[in-house]
């Protein structure tokens, strides 16, 4: 009796989409916008007052923009405020972006 013989098939499928070219690196805070991103899900209004305290504590001159001003990321408008991000973290001068999301 022999054994069965398999075709094999590669398990991934094909791209469905482009890859982007990412953002360089931020290697310091200091002086620089911090966007908070958040979808109300877990304790971000307690998270965010806290890294922002150490972060402040750490790099002179940081500032950052609450999460109220970009809307809740995860909500029946989320399409609708995740299409105009890039146009609201560039108009609010943002250097890097804090995304929090419930666990």
């Amino acid at each position: 009796m022999s054994e069965p013989v398999y075709e094999v098939v590669w398990p991934l499928g094909a791209s469905m989409y482009n890859p982007q070219a990412t953002a360089r690196e931020v290697t310091d805070l200091s002086g620089k916008t911090v966007c908070q991103l958040w979808d109300w899900v877990f304790r971000g209004n307690e998270i965010f007052p806290a890294v922002a305290e150490i972060l402040s504590k750490r790099y002179p001159g940081i500032k950052f923009v609450h999460y109220d001003v970009f809307g809740n990321t995860h909500s029946p408008k989320e399409r609708e405020i995740v299409a105009h991000l890039p146009e609201m973290l560039r108009d609010q001068g943002c250097d890097a972006v804090i995304s929090g999301v419930g666990a």
